[in-house]
């Protein structure tokens, strides 16, 4: 479908929350009736087991690039209205692999127009790095979206990837909308409330309204298997991530 969006989850700092996210965030589209594909692309594989799969799939997004086996074959059905495409067992190589790399920077980008299902939103839960993978998705997606924690290393975790964005930017054949989020956010930190601050004054209009708060239960859903939703449905979590997706739905904004 034109309209779907292919959004890159996306923060070369370690520790913000991107697999948390793309797993909450992705359970909440889908509830709210938007049909979701969440694609891994870190070889750390660690959405598969978020969704509740321990025992990972042996074949998925690399097999999807590199051998052009059908999605269909390779999409697991995980809830109602979300599909999983796990790393599969050989992601971990995909940097090594031989061939041009400007030729294997677009091979996301080949395999979305070849072969792709019908879904609303794709999210894509990226590594913590600047490798072949990273730019793959900031060569094929519409947007990114990146969480930022209250802390100032994760600030300067932002200039390091606002640097790789701008060095993409003359290989991408459209522009690529930015969202910023608060991940892992309290409060009550003054470092907290600086950080948010900084990161208005620096994006305005660019960062969704609701920050996700930091909670036990957020940690604790992946070693469970389920989504926030699934295991503490009336709790912060759970509020914040169905409020962060209507914010990309919509639009919203923080003042």
């Amino acid at each position: 479908m034109n309209d779907r969006k292919l959004i890159g989850v996306l923060n070369q700092k370690g520790g913000v929350g991107k697999t948390t996210s793309t797993t909450n965030l992705g359970h909440a589209l889908a509830r709210s009736g938007q049909r979701v594909l969440v694609i891994d692309l870190d070889p750390q594989s660690h959405l598969a087991p978020s969704l509740g799969l321990f025992k990972a799939p042996r074949r998925g997004t690399c097999e999807w690039l590199l051998d052009e086996a059908p999605l269909d074959e390779l999409i697991v059905h995980t809830r109602e209205n979300l599909g999983l495409l796990a790393a599969g067992r050989r992601l971990r190589e995909f940097e090594e692999m031989p061939g041009s790399p400007s030729e294997r920077a677009r091979l996301l980008q080949a395999a979305l127009q070849r072969d792709m299902e019908d879904f609303d939103y794709i999210l894509f839960d990226c590594p913590p790095s600047s490798g072949l993978l990273v730019a793959n998705a900031i060569l094929a997606v519409d947007e990114i979206l990146v969480p930022v924690t209250g802390d100032y290393l994760s600030l300067n975790g932002l200039a390091h990837l606002l640097m790789t964005l701008k060095r993409f930017e003359p290989y991408r054949d459209r522009p690529m909308e930015q969202w910023f989020f608060l991940s892992r956010f309290v409060a009550r930190r003054r470092l907290s409330k600086e950080v948010a601050e900084r990161l208005l004054n620096h994006f305005p209009e660019r960062v969704l309204s609701t920050p996700i708060r930091e909670a036990a239960a957020l940690a604790e859903c992946p070693a469970a298997g389920r989504t926030i939703f699934e295991y503490r449905r009336n709790s912060n979590g759970a509020d914040d991530f169905s409020n962060l997706a209507r914010d990309l739905v919509e639009r919203r904004m923080m003042a």
